[in-house]
């Protein structure tokens, strides 16, 4: 397939209804740095430097990136496995398997722990949180992979396999370098998950610095050394971000071609195939299986499973009300600063799309922080409020919506903007009536990957959240957090079944789309 994106008007001046959304955007956005200088400056750079080098700072460093490259590494290694098995393999129901390994992205890796914790009372600390986050994590590295290996030209290992490589050094030398960027995203994202994780950790009684910024503000009621913890959080996000474009590089693996890809030869697995579907039962079992099977026997045998439909019914309207109403924000917010990424490109574009990623990569805990710290001081009205709540979830979430709106919006010639604006219409129509019907899929698409987030976001929900209201996550926390599992599950089942249907369309629509021709 052959594309040429041209961007005829990029030297056009920035409509001012452009531009404004995005300014107020990036104010937005930059709120959680401008808490964090503030919260320092207020408690002095030296007590903010005592607070920094302390011991205990060193030990939760430590704690966070031993769990970080542990889980990372473990995630990558079976994501790879499971993508190339179901790709490249005659691993029989290859489209039932794809769906049971991505389950566990629909289960919040709160309830995993916590239905691993109710079943082995002594699964805690480090290995524990290995085992939990490991199987909640490595979706994140399958679904990205297994995109790339789909859309992999198969003439390239033709040619390998046509000069004398085997399959095994055809794999290391062709496949696996282009498989670079995919597997570095979802590497990138599944460390910076580790730094932001909370829920999961507390039930494992396992302490990173985002579970030590949650215990400082709420249980020591000390703002200066959670802000301090979270500047140095943020230090580490830093480096993540910094060290996955160093060994990104420049490299750039785009494939030309003319036409789609063609059929893809299975490797056939022979006697190791039983084997092979043995692993994939296993690892389905260990990481879905166990969460459903607790939850179900919770739900059908806990002693303190004294149900209220009333209020289990308000928590599941507040969670998709919550829901919906966050991934609506979200895309509004992400129109404009695509729209400019893509269709003005420039230095103020570039920093407007990327700071929002950059934000992403904060625990939700952090973004609580600082709009509840705005909202006291200059926002009182708004403060344990719906609308901030929205805002917050939107702030996390940006990226998500972004990424589906710009993909789509790169797909869409100039040309037809141009003619309809020689036609009289002004720019606000011309995106109305021509861009955003062509844009909808990636719209459609952003929506169900943000909505699937804020049902299982707990953090800034926790801070943020009006008065009296729960949602199916809060109520699950405030429950297992009193050891009343059957109380939970419930929340706990609804919670996977609202969150599991967008993951089962999203993964069931990529797989068949892609694998169409082969």
């Amino acid at each position: 397939m052959c594309s040429q994106v041209t961007y005829k008007n990029r030297t056009r001046p920035i409509p001012l209804g452009l531009m404004v959304p995005v300014i107020l955007l990036v104010l937005l956005t930059s709120l959680p740095l401008l808490y964090i200088i503030i919260r320092a400056q207020e408690a002095g750079w030296s007590h903010a430097m005592s607070l920094i080098f302390r011991a205990r700072v060193y030990q939760l460093l430590l704690n966070t990136l031993q769990l970080l490259a542990v889980v990372t590494v473990l995630s990558t290694l079976i994501g790879v496995t499971t993508a190339w098995l179901l790709e490249r393999t005659d691993v029989p129901k290859r489209k039932l398997w794809n769906a049971l390994v991505t389950l566990p992205f629909a289960v919040p890796a709160f309830i995993s722990s916590y239905s691993w914790i109710s079943l082995l009372p002594q699964l805690e600390g480090f290995g524990g949180a290995v085992l939990v986050l490991t199987l909640c994590n490595y979706p994140l590295v399958h679904l990205p992979v297994a995109a790339a290996l789909r859309g992999m030209d198969p003439a390239l290992e033709e040619t390998s396999r046509s000069l004398g490589f085997n399959r095994s050094q055809t794999f290391f030398k062709v496949i696996l370098p282009q498989l670079r960027p995919a597997l570095y995203g979802g590497a990138i994202l599944i460390a910076l998950h580790m730094l932001a994780e909370f829920g999961a950790l507390a039930f494992l009684n396992y302490e990173t610095f985002t579970t030590a910024i949650f215990d400082q503000y709420y249980v020591a009621f000390d703002g200066a050394s959670a802000a301090m913890l979270t500047l140095v959080l943020l230090l580490l996000c830093l480096m993540v971000i910094g060290l996955e474009l160093l060994l990104r590089g420049k490299a750039n693996y785009a494939i030309e071609r003319k036409g789609s890809p063609g059929m893809q030869q299975l490797i056939k697995l022979g006697w190791v195939k039983p084997l092979a579907v043995f692993a994939l039962l296993a690892l389905v079992t260990l990481a879905a299986g166990v969460p459903l099977g607790i939850i179900g026997f919770w739900l059908l045998n806990g002693t303190s499973s004294v149900f209220h439909g009333q209020e289990v019914w308000s928590a599941l309207i507040t969670t998709l009300s919550f829901g919906f109403g966050g991934a609506l924000l979200a895309i509004v917010f992400a129109l404009p600063l695509v729209f400019l990424a893509v269709r003005y490109q420039g230095r103020l574009s570039i920093m407007a799309e990327r700071l929002p990623y950059f934000i992403h990569s904060l625990p939700g805990l952090v973004i609580g922080l600082t709009l509840v710290f705005f909202a006291i001081r200059y926002a009182f009205p708004f403060y344990q409020t719906s609308p901030l709540l929205l805002i917050g979830y939107a702030m996390l979430y940006l990226p998500l919506a972004q990424s589906s709106i710009r993909a789509a919006l790169i797909q869409v010639s100039t040309q037809l903007e141009e003619m309809a604006r020689s036609l009289g219409k002004n720019a606000f129509s011309v995106f109305m009536r021509i861009t955003l019907p062509l844009i909808a899929p990636g719209v459609g698409a952003g929506l169900a990957l943000v909505f699937l987030q804020i049902m299982k976001e707990l953090t800034a929900t926790l801070l943020l959240r009006p008065t009296g209201v729960d949602t199916l996550a809060t109520k699950v926390w405030e429950h297992t957090a009193n050891a009343e599992y059957g109380a939970s599950a419930p929340y706990a089942a609804l919670l996977i079944l609202v969150s599991g249907l967008p993951v089962y369309l999203l993964t069931m629509r990529s797989f068949t789309r892609n694998t169409a021709h082969a």
